[in-house]
């Protein structure tokens, strides 16, 4: 007789989020680290830091993105159909970027209290400084690069990422064409 069902072993458990305690001196403050997006909690130890003048030369790369976009009436027939919310930017100061038509019609500074977004796709600032280099460095060229090497995180219904991928590859690489955006 086949036993066709059969009780997992204590090996095979579900596992607890990390949980640790920092002790403070009035309190003690309790602090999950279970996942956070593709790239987990080792992105946040990464990203804590920082320099001012990037974050500063970061924002303003990305508030003149849509006036590149609509310079480039190609890539704009590219995203044709492409109708979304998305979070984009650096990891502290991100963007809501409402897309219609292959547009960017609307780039307001987050956080915008009740505002969706479809997914969100974050940076530290010293990783999308190294991605808008002239020629980036091998793992620091391409989107998905930087959340392998857990420098952005990647979050939410992917699907509209995904299937237009090479929009938005093209979209966030446009501050590389001038040269000295972002200081290195």
């Amino acid at each position: 007789m086949t036993r066709l069902w059969r009780p997992a072993s204590p090996k095979r458990t579900l596992r607890r989020p990390d949980v640790r305690a920092i002790d403070m001196p009035d309190r003690t403050v309790f602090r999950s680290l279970a996942n956070v997006g593709i790239a987990g909690n080792a992105c946040l130890k990464r990203i804590i830091s920082a320099p001012n003048a990037i974050d500063d030369a970061v924002i303003r790369a990305f508030a003149g993105i849509p006036a590149l976009l609509e310079q480039a009436p190609a890539l704009i027939s590219c995203g044709r159909t492409l109708d979304c919310e998305c979070l984009l930017g650096p990891i502290d100061h991100p963007f809501h970027v409402s897309i219609r038509g292959g547009r960017i019609i609307d780039l307001t500074p987050a956080p915008v209290l009740m505002w969706t977004w479809r997914f969100s796709y974050r940076a530290s600032p010293a990783a999308w400084a190294e991605y808008w280099q002239p020629a980036p460095r091998p793992g620091w060229h391409d989107l998905l690069a930087l959340t392998k090497r857990e420098a952005a995180t990647l979050e939410g219904d992917l699907h509209p990422f995904m299937t237009h991928l090479q929009y938005f590859k093209d979209v966030l690489a446009l501050p590389r064409l001038q040269h000295s955006v972002v200081p290195a």
